[in-house]
This record gives C-alpha cells, sequence and structure tokens, in this order.
C-alpha cells in the first residue's frame, strides 16, 4: 500500500454520473542504448494520437523505444498492479520500469528535474491537482483519444494534465482490536495511543490533504476555515494518539497503523489482504464530510521514452485500464462514457463504494490556497 501520496481535483456533476535520454547514446534502464532519432523528436512533441497516423503507428514507435518509466504507482493502488500487467501483456515489447512506488506527487515532479536529461527520468506521473497545476511547465501538452468524452473540468485545456480516477475519503481500522469507531471523536480515546495515521503530511500528500479536509468538515470547518481541522490534529497529538508514520503493508500488517484515514479503494486493499490473516479491517466515510478528488495524469516533456510514454496514456484511457481501475475501488473518469456506450463492466460497477452524501470539491485555486495554509500552519502546530 502507498504510503505518500497527491493532492487532487473533482468534479461532482462527473462523480454523480458516475533520467532522460533519447537525445543522448547512454545507456537506458532496460540495459540497452538509445540515441536521438527523428522519429524520437517527432513523438516528443505529438500532442495527439493523429501526429502519428494511427494507433498503430503509435504502438510500432514505442516498441523501437522498447521501455516505459513510471513512478508512484503501487501495486494495490486502485489496482494498478492488474494495469501495469495487462500493459506488458499487451506490448511485451516494452519493458516497464517501475521507480518508488510510495512517492508522493512533489517526490515525482522532484524525480523529474533530479533525472533530467537521464533515462532515468520518469516518462509519465500520476499526480494530485495542487501539484500538477503547479508544475505544469514540466509536462507536455497531450490529448487522448478518449479526450471529448472527459468532462471539461477535469482536464488541463491544452492537454497538460488529465484526471484520471477518483475515490472517497474515509477511516479505517482494525475492528479486531479496536471495536468500532461511529464518529471522529472517537480516535481521542486512550485505546487508540500512537497507532492513527493521516497517512503523510497534508501539503506534501494528497490522501493526507483530503483526510485533513474530512476531519476539518466534521470538526466544524469549511474550505476557507481551516483551523477546525488543524485543531483536532493538535488534540489527537496532545491525546498521544497522532502518528506521522509513512503508511505501508508493515505497519498495517503489524498495528503500527491501527487507524488510516485513506482513499476507498486503498480501504478496500487492506481489508482484503488482512481478512486472510484473521483480522477485520472495517473503513467508513461520513455523509457530511464526502472528499472525493481526482489523480491527473501527465507526460514529461523531456520524456526519455516519449512515443511509449503517449501509448501509456492512451492505454490508460482505454475501457480495458479504465475497467481495471474500477475493479480496485475507484471511480474511473470515463465512467459515465463507459455506461453509455455499454463497455463498462457491470459486475464490477454493483460492487464498489457509491457516495452517500454531499460531495466536498474544491478548485484549483482552493487546493493552491489551501496546501500554502498548511504549508505555514502543519509544522509550526503538530510537533510543537
Amino acid at each position: 500500500m502507498s504510503s505518500l501520496r497527491k493532492i487532487m481535483t473533482v468534479s461532482i456533476a462527473a462523480l454523480l454520473s458516475v533520467s532522460s535520454l533519447a537525445a543522448c547514446g547512454t545507456a537506458s534502464a532496460s540495459g540497452t542504448t538509445s540515441s536521438s532519432t527523428s522519429s524520437n523528436a517527432e513523438a516528443s512533441t505529438a500532442t495527439s494520437l493523429s501526429d502519428f497516423g494511427s494507433m498503430s503507428a503509435l504502438e510500432k514507435a514505442a516498441e523501437a523505444e522498447g521501455s516505459l518509466n513510471v513512478i508512484a504507482l503501487p501495486h494495490d493502488w486502485s489496482n494498478y498492479g492488474e494495469v501495469i500487467a495487462a500493459f506488458k501483456k499487451k506490448y511485451p515489447k516494452i519493458k516497464v520500469n517501475e521507480a518508488n512506488p510510495n512517492a508522493s506527487s512533489k517526490e515525482e515532479i522532484d524525480a523529474i528535474k533530479t533525472n533530467a536529461g537521464t533515462d532515468a527520468a520518469p516518462d509519465t506521473v500520476d499526480v494530485g491537482l495542487a501539484v500538477a497545476a503547479t508544475s505544469t511547465k514540466y509536462f507536455a501538452p497531450y490529448k487522448v483519444k478518449a479526450w471529448s468524452s472527459i468532462d471539461s473540468s477535469l482536464k488541463e485545456k491544452s492537454g497538460l494534465y488529465t484526471a484520471g480516477y477518483t475515490g472517497i475519503m474515509s477511516v479505517g481500522w482494525n475492528k479486531t482490536k479496536y471495536g468500532s469507531i461511529t464518529k471522529l471523536s472517537d480516535l481521542l480515546k486512550s485505546k487508540f495511543a500512537g497507532t492513527v495515521a493521516l497517512n503523510g503530511k497534508p501539503a506534501e500528500a494528497g490522501a493526507a490533504f483530503n483526510g485533513f479536509l474530512m476531519a476539518n468538515a466534521l470538526s466544524g470547518g469549511t474550505l476557507t476555515n481551516l483551523k477546525p481541522g488543524l485543531a483536532f490534529f493538535k488534540k489527537l497529538e496532545t491525546a498521544g494518539n497522532l502518528t506521522q508514520v509513512d503508511v505501508t503493508d508493515a505497519t498495517i500488517d503489524s498495528g503500527q497503523t491501527g487507524v488510516v484515514f485513506d482513499w476507498t479503494y486503498n480501504q478496500e486493499s487492506y481489508q482484503k489482504s488482512l481478512k486472510a490473516k484473521g483480522i477485520d479491517w472495517e473503513y467508513k466515510t461520513f455523509p457530511k464530510a464526502q472528499v472525493v478528488s481526482y489523480y491527473n495524469q501527465a507526460i514529461n516533456k523531456q520524456a526519455p521514452h516519449p512515443a511509449a510514454a503517449r501509448l501509456w496514456e492512451e492505454f490508460l484511457y482505454s475501457a480495458q485500464a479504465q475497467n481495471l481501475w474500477l475493479k480496485g475501488g475507484s471511480t474511473p473518469v470515463l465512467l459515465t462514457q463507459m455506461k453509455k456506450d455499454g463497455t463498462v463492466n457491470k459486475t464490477i460497477l454493483a460492487d464498489q463504494p457509491q457516495l452517500t452524501g454531499k460531495a466536498i470539491s474544491y478548485t484549483n485555486d482552493d487546493s493552491t490556497r489551501i496546501t500554502t495554509w498548511l504549508q505555514n500552519n502543519w509544522d509550526k502546530t503538530i510537533g510543537n
């Protein structure tokens, strides 16, 4: 399970209807030698499938590159394990190099900057809105084939980043050990000493950012009044219950993080893995604080494998990958269109968590403002 993840955006209407190196001759991540070619240069400036002429041409260009570098894609996060496996099966000539599965959005952008000009740079990133919107200088515009079916509020108009999937923020816990949790204030009880995890710092990690917003709403706050949420976490820290340990499989299994603020699709993953060990992992959303948000896909403008990067994006917005995201407990951005054209897996759809109250949404400006506020207030309040 992922520890630090991203800060995102949402369209309520949509939800309810719902190292770089082609330019240098260095060794690639797959152990082959890459060199600058005209086809590679063309791929790096392609803004849509039409620039390649056809899907077949894009596939051939990507296979010629032979590699794809991805980052921050835990296999049990929104079912990315199956998504990656499906891509490998469909394109066996392309080696998928996976870096730092537990990276935060900020760390993804850091990887682009640190590895610029080398073949180790990420070709694509999966990031939250706050990071996506403030990092566009690192992205290449690209509109996938399904572009017209994506709500305009869920994509940057030139294709610099596009929403992919969302979940609902929730609280999950080891019910076998702790019994029931009915309200947020229950987490202040002494039995939860040192075990409540927000899953990162809210100004850096998406799950933590949205977990904070959920707690803030349940504490009487709003998107313009964040003090109640900060006050709650200060109480949680004072009680000795808050831990800032990054949540992983190991921390969940060991009981180090017995209560976790996280997305419903991750809670489902925890639940399934722990059931086999005799642990009842429960989770709940709160009707008065239904925080929902999308993760965004973007292509590194200096991607070492520009054609493979674009092929990966086309794959993610195919019915096959969107259904795999759905299987992982998330809501894919093309769900409404898939329902219309009959490509959604109805069996999987029937088993997914549903929105049970009014969703809390925020704009890019909200996200940036809230992030800045948290940067200025979280560290000096929590841990001091």
